[in-house]
């Protein structure tokens, strides 16, 4: 069975999406029946021109991406998702809405990166910070992807996913 993983950010511009391209991506390198979506509270209707730059350049297919409302997770037409990461501090500091998971809320933890949007140095500061968080990203991803998923409960899901944050 999938384990549907959506990551939310309040824009779903960048962060998110670097999210959902690395960790279907990786999935999909090392036959992982895990699949990433994204979304924002706010989103803001376009995706970030150095997010789409960087996750080409590590070889991700980024089409059909695009900047999408967390409501469309709310409906029970929406995947059944098993785990909800946030990736910047304002979307985890606002009242999620409720998700539907396979098996009652998904588990829900909070894995935040600065925001490479505000990196100094014009286009090439951009680049470079957009390729970094890219990379720090991609490694919690390969972390997330070790775990025994389908084999885990809730609770040790949860630790689980706390520890790579802190690792």
């Amino acid at each position: 069975m999938t384990t549907h993983v959506l990551i939310l950010c309040t824009h779903n511009s960048a962060r998110s999406v670097l999210s959902e391209g690395m960790l279907n991506h990786l999935a999909a390198k090392l036959g992982k029946d895990v699949r990433a979506h994204s979304a924002g509270s706010a989103p803001s209707g376009r995706l970030n021109p150095f997010a789409l730059e960087a996750l080409t350049a590590a070889g991700v297919d980024v089409s059909g991406y695009r900047s999408k409302s967390w409501d469309e997770f709310t409906t029970p037409e929406a995947p059944p998702l098993s785990i909800v990461i946030t990736v910047c501090d304002s979307a985890a500091a606002e009242q999620c809405p409720v998700f539907f998971g396979g098996n009652g809320q998904p588990v829900k933890v909070h894995w935040g990166y600065p925001d490479p949007s505000n990196a100094l140095g014009g286009d090439e500061g951009k680049r470079q910070a957009f390729e970094l968080t890219r990379q720090a990203i991609a490694y919690r991803m390969l972390q997330l992807l070790q775990l025994p998923l389908a084999e885990m409960d809730k609770p040790s899901l949860q630790q689980a996913l706390t520890d790579i944050y802190k690792s």
